[in-house]
């Protein structure tokens, strides 16, 4: 995986606000049906890790993992993050193509 070019597509999203961040802020995207692509760090706490994993299989929205949290808040331009969900469909589309 070419960790450039997704981080960058990534950033691009943020500044496009076509990003959430946070476990609580993208459980709600997904409920609501606005999530297209979840990405979650391999490093995430065993309880976040299930959460957003069970949320992702019943609202089928594609879930991605990620190195570690640390690339993921640098991506977007912030500290340490979790979890991030990308609201936009081609932006979706293309970090799917980048992390398979």
């Amino acid at each position: 995986m070419n960790s450039k070019l997704w981080m960058s597509l990534l950033g691009l999203a943020n500044r496009a606000r076509k990003i959430t961040s946070g476990e609580e802020l993208s459980v709600k995207e997904i409920r609501s049906g606005k999530a297209k692509l979840v990405l979650l760090a391999a490093d995430s706490s065993a309880n976040t890790s299930k959460k957003i994993t069970d949320k992702c299989n019943s609202y089928h929205v594609p879930l991605k993992i990620v190195e570690n949290r640390y690339l993921l808040g640098k991506a977007i331009g912030k500290e340490a993050r979790v979890v991030v969900t990308v609201l936009d469909e081609g932006f979706a589309k293309k970090l799917l193509t980048l992390l398979d």
